[in-house]
């Protein structure tokens, strides 16, 4: 996805002279086009990230919108005061890009990993997560961050093509609506895909409608989720991000704020490190019973 991410900043900047992109001295082999193309408004700030944020708020305070790119842990968690006092306070126009979110680099471990990243910017003044599932919608996403001058989080993961079946909405994306549906599935972040690749060949693929929500914090439940939910009364959520402050958790409070009728609710979500050892991607996500197995499993348990 890093590829497609480039290329359509690429688009993007050539219609445009108030963009500057910042990196925390990562993107080799993915960002040397961007960097062709901005001159000197393509800055290499060094392992230097809290820095980078408070250069690039000080650049959006004069009329710059400032991408800050890094891998998502190091522009999330080393940042979060000057991201909340200087980004979001002011309301700057402030995209940070975070590479690899949830267990995207693998075996390099927690330090690597960012599993509470949108909890921990979702609740934040004026800040929007924008959350990509797949190549079409990560597009999407980024033709609405640039159009809103306001701080934004914006995590890259290894996402795929959107499968055929499904739209692109407002929220993201979804199934057409199905009378005959028994279950309602929301899931976020290219884990999707692995609730894709369960559901291709599975037995009760034609009950079920499939939402992909890609941006937070999720302020209200989209007309298509609700109608869903009212008729299914059925519900399970799939991210890679722990339960607090991710979608599990929004989607259960604006079940309960909307009195609606729910018979059985499932979150699967990121456990963290239950087992001590870190591997790879899909190993986090089998541990976390985020792989295709558990996800069939698991809907099996509905029917």
């Amino acid at each position: 996805m890093r590829k497609h991410f480039s290329a359509h900043i690429e688009q993007i900047i050539e219609e445009s002279d108030d963009i500057v992109f910042v990196t925390g001295d990562l993107g080799y082999n993915a960002l040397e086009n961007l960097g062709l193309k901005l001159g000197d408004r393509f800055i290499n700030a060094g392992v230097a990230e809290q820095n980078m944020v408070g250069i690039a708020a000080g650049m959006a305070s004069q009329g710059y919108r400032v991408i800050c790119y890094s891998i998502a842990p190091f522009i999330v968690y080393r940042c979060l005061e000057q991201i909340r006092n200087d980004v979001c306070f002011h309301n700057m126009p402030v995209y940070l890009i975070g590479n690899g979110g949830g267990y995207g680099y693998g075996i390099m471990g927690s330090s690597h990993h960012a599993i509470e990243d949108i909890g921990t910017l979702s609740g934040l003044p004026n800040m929007r997560c924008f959350v990509p599932a797949f190549i079409e919608d990560m597009k999407a996403c980024l033709d609405e961050m640039f159009a809103q001058r306001a701080p934004a989080y914006f995590r890259l993961g290894l996402g795929k093509n959107m499968p055929d079946y499904l739209a692109l909405q407002n929220f993201g994306a979804a199934t057409s609506a199905n009378a005959a549906a028994q279950l309602t599935i929301i899931a976020q972040s290219p884990v999707a895909n692995n609730v894709v690749a369960a559901l291709k060949e599975h037995t009760y693929k034609n009950k079920v409608e499939l939402f992909i929500v890609n941006k937070m914090p999720l302020k209200g439940l989209p007309d298509g989720i609700t109608a869903s939910i009212t008729r299914t009364q059925k519900v399970l959520t799939v991210e890679e991000h722990i339960s607090i402050g991710g979608l599990g958790s929004a989607v259960s409070l604006l079940v309960n704020e909307n009195s609606l009728p729910v018979n059985k609710f499932i979150s699967l979500h990121a456990e963290g490190y239950p087992t001590g050892l870190y591997g790879s991607q899909s190993y986090h996500q089998q541990i976390s019973g985020l792989d295709e197995e558990n996800i069939s499993r698991i809907i099996n348990s509905y029917f």
